[in-house]
């Protein structure tokens, strides 16, 4: 998944998911809290997979990984495209009006739009962007 999409939510905690991400994310999205203070948008596909991982290493460390699950929160668009994050999940990531909606590999992020704007210039002046391409060879 890929691309930034910015988006205002609403009073009611309702946020438009462009449908290029809605078609790759499927009926059911999976949100919970994500790094660095967004939350992270999961496919039911992607959300097995991580689960599968989590039992073939015989994961048992759950103080690393209990909020993730006990934030999880499945959404499903509604008709417009939009989705009802639960206010626990809004407060957690700071999602006040302005959000960016960010395709990102195998999910999708959700930030407070200020958020991203830092995360966006501290990636770019501190050059951690190019270093990370030049370490995958691109």
């Amino acid at each position: 998944m890929t691309g930034q999409y910015f988006h205002n939510i609403d009073t009611k905690g309702r946020l438009f998911i462009p449908a290029k991400l809605r078609e790759q994310l499927g009926d059911t999205l999976h949100v919970t809290v994500g790094q660095d203070g967004c939350l992270s948008v999961y496919s039911d596909t992607e959300w097995e997979k991580f689960q599968q991982k989590l039992d073939e290493r015989n994961f048992t460390d759950v103080k690393k990984l209990r909020l993730m699950f006990a934030y999880m929160a499945d959404c499903e668009p509604d008709a417009q495209g939009r989705i009802l994050i639960p206010n626990h999940l809004r407060q957690r990531a700071k999602l006040e009006k302005e959000v960016v909606v960010a395709g990102i590999f195998n999910r999708v992020e959700i930030w407070n739009a200020q958020r991203w704007a830092k995360l966006e210039e501290e990636a770019f002046s501190s050059g951690s962007l190019e270093q990370a391409m030049e370490e995958m060879g691109l």
